[in-house]
């Protein structure tokens, strides 16, 4: 992926300190869009790309904030008789302009900021909250490193651990088998090698890797490897524009017929990208428009554009829904806004989501998929959904 209230009653004190307790771990984020007398206004700044090589993810980030804070406040918009005032800023995937946009809105009063549709802005960001001790809550970026960056830092969309764990639930028991990671050469072909590495290695499984280059047209040489070696697995971690040719080869070589091949399921757009070898691939999605059928998910349908929901909409509905916790639990006080979300469990788009206290990972449901169509029509329907649990990463040491 990839979601409390308080009983005014007479109790003995230890009877409402058991409820107190209580109500930080569960409940309803609508139910916490309370507050005091105070009317300033709540200073949110969301820092994600609205230009640049990831505009597509921050538009959905931004359609499912707005439809996620319209949820958590049931349609106010406040906490409390506390508007949220929304300042955007597009970091083009840049971290030195996220960098300079992040220090600029806490200087103008913002306590809380979130966004980081790209990892390495995400990364850059989280030192900049713990500096200035405010809020941040880090959206689509997928990098491990946001989780344990700081006390600080929080993140409202899956990590990559989650989606490699994903992976290695299409063979089971990882031991023995043999897994190939098919790539680009680069930083994202280094880190998906890694990741497979660390997760389904460390499983058991025996893992080698076939890299091509970025600019590689051709592509059987690779296929003709990937088939000499026979894996019970290939995860293939592809981006750009060669990928229709890729799959077509790989097709065509008898490579998906051979064995089992895992990809991640990116947005609704790239799919006619996997042609006629789109029905035959496995497919480890954080989200796609009918996966769950939660309230929070009818809520964001009736809100975004054209009603289909899509990978990032629940990301960023997740974060308003932790903004609202933040604010209505908190108030200005930080330290506050961090002890109201650690250990909080929420229903959202996906359903039941927990960040966990230790390192503020966020655990939630993923899901194995398929495709089924052709040309530019093709609908997903989930094979399996994972709980939370099942794909939780293991604890990161909290640095800071």
């Amino acid at each position: 992926m990839t979601v409390r209230h308080t009983r005014r009653v007479f109790l003995s004190a230890a009877t409402m300190m058991a409820a107190a307790l209580a109500a930080t771990a569960c409940g309803s984020p609508q139910d916490t869009a309370s507050g005091g007398g105070d009317t300033a206004p709540v200073k949110v700044g969301l820092v994600y790309s609205q230009s640049g090589p990831l505009a597509s993810y921050g538009k959905q980030y931004i359609e499912g904030f707005k439809a996620g804070l319209d949820y958590a406040t049931k349609g106010t918009g406040k906490v409390g008789d506390r508007k949220i005032e929304l300042t955007e800023v597009d970091d083009a995937g840049d971290p030195a302009k996220a960098v300079s946009a992040a220090k600029d809105l806490i200087g103008k009063g913002s306590k809380i900021i979130a966004g980081s549709t790209a990892s390495g802005v995400a990364l850059q960001v989280a030192p900049i909250a713990a500096q200035n001790k405010v809020l941040f809550i880090s959206g689509p970026a997928a990098t491990d490193g946001v989780t344990g960056a700081n006390k600080y830092t929080f993140r409202s969309g899956r990590q990559s651990y989650q989606d490699v764990v994903t992976a290695k639930s299409f063979i089971g028991d990882a031991t023995g088998k043999k897994v190939v990671v098919f790539a680009q050469d680069g930083a994202f072909g280094d880190a998906n090698d890694a990741a497979v590495k660390k997760v389904i290695g460390g499983a058991g499984a025996t893992v080698s890797s076939v890299r091509a280059p970025a600019s590689a047209t051709e592509f059987t040489p690779f296929a003709s490897q990937i088939k000499a070696a026979k894996p019970d697995l290939l995860f293939v971690a592809w981006a750009g524009t060669t990928a229709p040719a890729m799959w077509q080869t790989l097709d065509q070589q008898g490579v998906l017929a051979s064995t089992t091949v895992v990809t991640g399921l990116d947005i609704r757009a790239s799919w006619p990208t996997f042609g006629a070898a789109g029905s035959k691939i496995s497919f480890l999605s954080h989200y796609f428009d009918g996966a769950s059928d939660t309230e929070a998910a009818k809520a964001a349908k009736a809100k975004i554009p054209g009603g289909n929901l899509d990978l990032f909409h629940p990301d960023g509905f997740a974060a308003a829904q932790m903004v609202v916790r933040a604010a209505s639990e908190g108030g200005d006080d930080v330290d506050k806004m961090i002890k109201a979300l650690e250990g909080w469990q929420f229903d959202s788009i996906k359903g039941p989501m927990t960040i966990r206290a230790e390192d503020h990972a966020l655990l939630q449901p993923m899901y194995q998929a398929k495709l089924s169509g052709s040309g530019t029509s093709f609908t997903a329907a989930a094979q399996k959904s994972l709980t939370g649990d099942e794909t939780a990463p293991p604890v990161s040491q909290m640095k800071g």
